[in-house]
């Protein structure tokens, strides 16, 4: 094997790594946001949290949210999450905003510049977003910021990690 082509390799396993590492890290930025409002859970007992709780998800409030360690585009990101019988996630309050870059449950790809939720919860877009730079951002992602406000517009073909959310049954 040739000297570049393990070079190539090694490169790719370090890209590969460092994907990991940052898809992990997002999860638990995630997980420590929920967990201010796991309380209400604790006063289940441990079969009925593993009820509530399926393996690979998260419980918060009264649903239930899996966090992906892949990154995808938003259009396969919400077909997982239908094939796990959810949605991507709807932040309905602030208690639910974390940093990114994860995809949400929000686009304006039926009408540019109407943006929706299917339940019409108020918006905490990012400072001067949404901005359809190059007029090619028609879905919503979570970014890294300092303050509350973490949305941002972003191309729907990009590749980022998900978050669904689902009702506890």
């Amino acid at each position: 094997m040739s000297y570049s082509l393990l070079e190539t390799e090694r490169d790719q396993l370090q890209t590969n790594y460092s994907s990991l590492v940052m898809a992990k890290e997002q999860e638990i930025s995630l997980l420590r946001n929920l967990a201010l409002s796991y309380i209400p859970f604790f006063h289940l007992s441990s079969a009925e949290r593993l009820k509530a709780c399926p393996q690979g998800w998260t419980c918060f409030s009264s649903k239930l949210y899996y966090i992906s360690t892949e990154r995808k585009s938003w259009s396969e990101s919400q077909k997982d999450c239908k094939e796990r019988g959810a949605d991507l996630v709807i932040i309905n309050n602030e208690e639910e905003q974390f940093t990114g870059p994860f995809w949400i449950g929000l686009s304006d790809r039926e009408r540019e510049g109407t943006w929706k939720w299917v339940d019409g919860t108020t918006l905490y877009w990012k400072e001067n977003q949404p901005d359809n730079y190059n007029e090619n951002e028609s879905c919503a992602e979570t970014a890294k910021s300092n303050s509350q406000k973490t949305w941002n517009d972003f191309q729907c073909d990009e590749k980022l990690s998900w978050i669904c959310e689902k009702e506890v049954i």
